[in-house]
């Protein structure tokens, strides 16, 4: 029965890459948690957010983009069920806050917490063992620069710790601990006149969780990559007029960590081998050791599009797909969201639809965010 535990949490913690087709190549990693789309208004767009307007969530997505928020503090508070549909106890929550400091430069700090609920144990016989409380969270520090007018750079240190050990069971696997980096750049244009509208230009790219590899056992021959992830996107904002706005985004992201290699059992099976090399290694290789070439390269990048219309700077609406290869976990999502602002409050809310075979574990979930807004306002472009 302990074996079984085990198994079915590693399974839920390998959320991003679930399939049971064999011959999918997909790539997981260790923490995939990291890469989840923390706050409803990403959410609604397709979980797109590396060349968006800043906001309270600014750093999980580019902390480039802090040297361009509005206010001069921001809190923002995120929570995002998981698996509701089969259970009720784990969930994605976090905090964050940013300080601007000046017209160039900002910091920031967030947690995110990612209870994956509770476990009960119990023997062959089906006695009570006592019950286990897993856990995953980051704890993050950013500081952004503007290089000029138009374009910032970013840095993010940040610590991971994955919690995956049942302590009352005799298991192997035992928590893990690790540091990693983030780095990114932001551009934002000054708004210029086009004819009947008025127009921002926005782009953006952020490496993130650029780190050591880590073992859950004390093997440290088995060890695993951390989603070490490229996002590059950008954007175009139609300000029609003082009341009504239409952004149009696009996103693509890639792990940079190896791509398993495929090789036959005895029975015909795939069995996972990925490149045991380190991950600075790992991050250059990742563009060229796909066994399929190319175009199996092109296949690793995800892509995103996504709409927000904003009017009076006080309720928006929100659109967006999601697509992956099925090669590569099949991943497809329509999502819908909404944002109301009163005064220095905002709230996010965001839907998903699943347009894939492959179960997504936010479908049929509400999603939501509370950001607050206080301090000095400063000049926009």
């Amino acid at each position: 029965m302990r074996k079984i535990t085990i198994l079915a949490i590693i399974v839920l913690v390998a959320f991003s890459k679930v399939n049971a087709q064999v011959e999918q190549n997909t790539i997981t990693t260790a923490a995939p948690f990291l890469l989840i789309a923390p706050d409803a208004r990403a959410g609604g767009m397709g979980d797109i957010g590396v060349a968006t307007s800043p906001d309270a969530n600014s750093q999980h997505w580019n902390a480039s983009k802090l040297a361009f928020l509005d206010s001069q503090f921001t809190i923002g508070v995120i929570y995002t069920p998981w698996l509701r549909e089969l259970t009720n106890d784990v969930f994605l929550g976090g905090f964050s806050f940013a300080n601007r400091i000046d017209d160039r430069s900002a910091w920031a700090t967030s947690i995110k917490y990612f209870n994956l609920g509770e476990i009960q144990l119990t023997d062959d016989l089906g006695g009570d063992q006592g019950i286990e409380k897993l856990n995953e969270f980051s704890l993050d520090g950013s500081y952004s620069l503007k290089l000029s007018e138009k374009y910032a750079m970013g840095v993010t240190m940040r610590y991971i710790r994955s919690d995956l050990g049942i302590k009352s069971g005799n298991t192997p696997l035992k928590p893990v601990s690790t540091f990693a980096v983030d780095i990114s750049g932001y551009f934002q244009s000054e708004e210029s006149n086009y004819g009947n509208f008025n127009g921002i230009w926005r782009g953006g790219y952020n490496i993130s969780n650029i780190g050591p590899k880590v073992s859950y056992t004390d093997d440290n021959s088995n060890e695993n990559y951390i989603p070490t992830n490229l996002k590059i996107g950008g954007g175009f904002d139609f300000i029609l007029d003082n009341y009504n706005k239409v952004t149009v985004n696009v996103e693509f992201n890639k792990l940079l960590v190896p791509t398993p290699s495929i090789s036959r059992d005895g029975d015909g099976s795939a069995p996972y081998v990925q490149e045991d090399t380190s991950f600075i290694s790992g991050i250059f290789s990742s563009f060229g050791d796909a066994p399929g070439g190319f175009s199996e390269e092109l296949k690793e990048f995800t892509w995103a599009i996504g709409g927000e219309y904003v009017y009076d700077n006080s309720f928006a609406i929100r659109a967006g797909y999601f697509n992956e290869s099925d090669l590569k976990g099949a991943r497809k999502y329509f999502t819908l969201g909404s944002g109301f602002k009163f005064k220095s409050t905002n709230l996010d809310i965001s839907y998903l639809f699943n347009a894939s075979d492959i179960n997504n574990p936010l479908e049929n979930t509400l999603r939501f965010s509370l950001s607050f807004d206080f301090g000095e306002l400063f000049e926009i472009n």
